[in-house]
C-alpha cells in the first residue's frame, strides 16, 4: 500500500512517505524551529564583501543570510565571472526582496538568491526568466511539444515557467489557472517592495505536510492519513487546488501513531543505522560527513549460488534500490560516493548503474550520477534543501566530539591530553 501519513503530538509534525508498506521518505518539524527556505523577504545589504563575491543580507531571523553574486544579477543579464563584481550590483545598505533557497546550518546563515520562484503543482513559476522548460523526467516527445505550446499560449509579461513532472498529461486549463494564481502572487510581492518595514516577511511557503501533499499525492497514493483535526481541516481547505480525488482519500484518524506502526518504525530504524542489511545477507554501510557522504557494499553472509562474479553482480544490484531508498529516506545531500563491490566485467558496471539510475528517478529531489572515478568509485551529487535526518535525532559525543573513537585512557596520561 502506497500512502501518506501526517503524525502531530506534543508540538512536533512527523510526515512520511510509504511505499509498498517501506517508509521511503520522513521529514520532522518542531514547533520551535523556524523553517525558512522559500520564504520571501524584504532584506537589507547590511555587508558587501568583495573578496567573497557575496553580500550578507539582514532578513530579520537572526543570522544573516549569505548572497552569491550570480543570485543578485537583474533580469536579463547573464554572469559573467571575470567581469562582474558584487559592488556593480549591489551597495551596502540597499533594501531587496530575496528567497531562502537554502537552510541555514551551524557555521552558515540561510542561503538566498533574489531570483524569486513560486511552486505549485503543475508549474513552477519563473519571473526572472521567460523560458518555458519541460521537466527532464518528462520522456514522451509529443508530450514535452504540447506543454511548450501551452506555455507560450498562456505566457503573459515575459514571465517564465517551468513545468512539473506532475503536469505530464494534466489538462491546459488546470495549468492555466494556477499558473495565473502564483502571477497574482508573485505580483502582490512586488506591490511590497517599498512599503516599511524591513526587513520583513512578506510570503511564508507551505508548511512541510501540505508541500509534501502538493508534491506527492497521485494516483498511486490510496490515503493520505492525519491524526490532527486543524491539519485534516488545513489540507481540505486547499484540496481543490491539488487533486478533485484528494478529499475522497484524505482520513482522519485521532488514535494515528507512528510508534505503533511497524513497518514505518523499521524504516526510521534503517534510517539511523550506520549499517543496513540487505535481503540476501549482504549489507551496506554508510557514513556521512561534512564534507561528503561515502557508501561502502559488502557482500556479508550471502555467498552466492553459481560463481563469484554471481554474487557480487547480485550484491551490487541489490544495493542499488537500498541505496537509493536510503539516499531519499535520510535525505542525503551533496557529494555521495558509492564503493561498490569491484565487477570486472563491463557489461555488469553498466547493468549496475543503469538499475542505481532507474532507482534514484523515483526520487523527486533527483541525484545526479556524475561517473565512475578511476578507482572505480561512483560520484553523485543530490541537491541540498534541508538538513539530512540524522541532523533530528543525533547530536555529537561529548567524549569523542563526534569522531566515533575514544582516546584510549594510557595515551591521555601519558601524553597529557
Amino acid at each position: 500500500m502506497d500512502y501518506i501519513f501526517i503524525d502531530i503530538r506534543n508540538g512536533i509534525e512527523k510526515v512520511g512517505i510509504v511505499e509498498d508498506d517501506r517508509l521511503v521518505e520522513f521529514y520532522m518539524d518542531f514547533e520551535s524551529d523556524n523553517k525558512l527556505v522559500g520564504n520571501i523577504y524584504r532584506g537589507r545589504i547590511v555587508n558587501v564583501l568583495p573578496g567573497m563575491e557575496a553580500a550578507f543580507v539582514d532578513i530579520g531571523e537572526g543570522r544573516n543570510a549569505y548572497l552569491y553574486v550570480k543570485n543578485a544579477l537583474p533580469k536579463g543579464v547573464k554572469y559573467n565571472r571575470n567581469e562582474m563584481r558584487i559592488n556593480d550590483v549591489i551597495k551596502n545598505g540597499q533594501e531587496i526582496i530575496v528567497q531562502v533557497i537554502k537552510e541555514s546550518t551551524e557555521n552558515k546563515g540561510p542561503k538566498v538568491t533574489t531570483h524569486i520562484t513560486l511552486t505549485g503543482r503543475y508549474i513552477v513559476l519563473t519571473p526572472f526568466s521567460n523560458k518555458i522548460s519541460i521537466s527532464k523526467k518528462i520522456l514522451d516527445l509529443e508530450e514535452i511539444e504540447r506543454l511548450k505550446e501551452i506555455g507560450n499560449r498562456i505566457q503573459i509579461e515575459d514571465i517564465g515557467m517551468i513545468f512539473r513532472t506532475r503536469s505530464e498529461g494534466v489538462a491546459e486549463e488546470l495549468i492555466f489557472d494556477e499558473y495565473n494564481r502564483l502571477i497574482e502572487i508573485y505580483k502582490r510581492i512586488e506591490r511590497e517592495r517599498n512599503f516599511l518595514p524591513c526587513p520583513k516577511l512578506i510570503y511564508r511557503e507551505m508548511d512541510l505536510s501540505n508541500k509534501l501533499i502538493r508534491d506527492s499525492f497521485g494516483e498511486r497514493i490510496e490515503k493520505v492519513l492525519v491524526n490532527n483535526k486543524d491539519k485534516y481541516n488545513s489540507i481540505l481547505d486547499f484540496s481543490d487546488m491539488i487533486s478533485p480525488y484528494l478529499k475522497d482519500r484524505l482520513v482522519y484518524d485521532k488514535d494515528f501513531d507512528i510508534r505503533y506502526e511497524q513497518n514505518i518504525m523499521k524504516g526510521i530504524k534503517s534510517a539511523l543505522d550506520r549499517r543496513v542489511c540487505l535481503k540476501s545477507g549482504g549489507y551496506i554501510v554508510i557514513d556521512e560527513t561534512e564534507a561528503l557522504t561515502a557508501i561502502d557494499v559488502n557482500t556479508g553472509k550471502y555467498t552466492g549460488n553459481n560463481n563469484l562474479e554471481d554474487t557480487v553482480v547480485t550484491t551490487n544490484l541489490e544495493a542499488c534500490e537500498e541505496i537509493a531508498r536510503q539516499i531519499r529516506l535520510r535525505d542525503i545531500s551533496g557529494i555521495i560516493i558509492i564503493d561498490f563491490i569491484d565487477m570486472k566485467n563491463d557489461k555488469d558496471v553498466m547493468l549496475v548503474m543503469n538499475k542505481l539510475d532507474e532507482y534514484l528517478k523515483l526520487d523527486r529531489n533527483r541525484a545526479n550520477i556524475i561517473g565512475i572515478t578511476k578507482l572505480g568509485l561512483v560520484e553523485l551529487t543530490r541537491k541540498k534543501i534541508r538538513n539530512s535526518l540524522g541532523k533530528n535525532f543525533y547530536k555529537d559525543c561529548p567524549y569523542c566530539s563526534g569522531k566515533g573513537k575514544i582516546l584510549e585512557s594510557f595515551i591521555d596520561k601519558t601524553y597529557n591530553f
